[in-house]
């Protein structure tokens, strides 16, 4: 799907990053209707969360899922071969080289939709020096893009800051999905490259992934509902 085609409502991610199947569904009946996209990540997968992509897949919701793979070619191909059964619209990759290959290979004529994941929003220059890489942030992401884009990624996932500078190597056929996503007010947590839901889509940004502050909140839909008005606003 091009950014042009996606519905506004389907633009914010709701960040399932709970404990248990039991958390997680207790927050989607909060959040009823006013959410159609979900993330299910490590923490909810691994306990017992697979099924779960699945059930909300055949209830009409969308899924993310968001395993950040990286292993040998072959591993990963087989991987993402399994995954494509399970009903999710985007997977999450690393963005080396031998694994978005591999994943584009098991993908194969499914309508899985591949994301690769430059560098996370938990990094700063500092880290990835300390790391071992050569590349600062920006000069990363950036080769990593380029290298997505020719093996045939459907999109990337990367900090608010960088989806301006993305737009001008990737143009308008890839999709640009952003953690690091903070109302005004709300607490940073460990995050480091952040931006308001507004500004991250007036940056570029088409899928905008929100977990603490609208799961932790008192009331969740209302969260959810305050970060949609403000994404419509942002699309004019």
């Amino acid at each position: 799907m091009t950014p042009a085609e996606i519905a506004p409502k389907d633009r914010l991610i709701v960040a399932l990053d709970l404990p248990s199947v039991d958390a997680a569904e207790a927050m989607i009946a909060k959040l009823g209707d006013s959410v159609t996209f979900y993330k299910i990540g490590y923490r909810l997968a691994y306990a017992g969360g697979l099924p779960l992509v699945t059930k909300l897949a055949d209830g009409g919701k969308k899924v993310f899922l968001d395993l950040k793979l990286h292993d040998i070619g072959n591993t990963v191909s087989q991987g993402v071969e399994s995954i494509t059964r399970l009903g999710a619209t985007f997977l999450t990759v690393h963005a080396y080289p031998q694994t978005m290959k591999g994943a584009v290979e098991g993908r194969g004529s499914s309508k899985l939709k591949l994301l690769a994941v430059t560098v996370l929003t938990s990094y700063n220059d500092d880290d990835l020096h300390a790391a071992g890489f050569r590349l600062g942030v920006s000069e990363l992401v950036e080769a990593r893009a380029r290298q997505a884009q020719a093996l045939g990624i459907d999109g990337l996932v990367s900090s608010p800051e960088e989806a301006e500078g993305l737009r001008k190597i990737i143009g308008r056929q890839m999709n640009l999905v952003t953690p690091g996503i903070r109302p005004a007010g709300a607490a940073i947590g460990d995050q480091k490259r952040i931006m308001t839901p507004g500004r991250a889509i007036a940056a570029g940004a088409d899928y905008l992934v929100v977990g603490r502050p609208v799961v932790e909140a008192a009331d969740p839909r209302a969260a959810a509902d305050a970060i949609q008005a403000e994404i419509a606003q942002a699309l004019g």
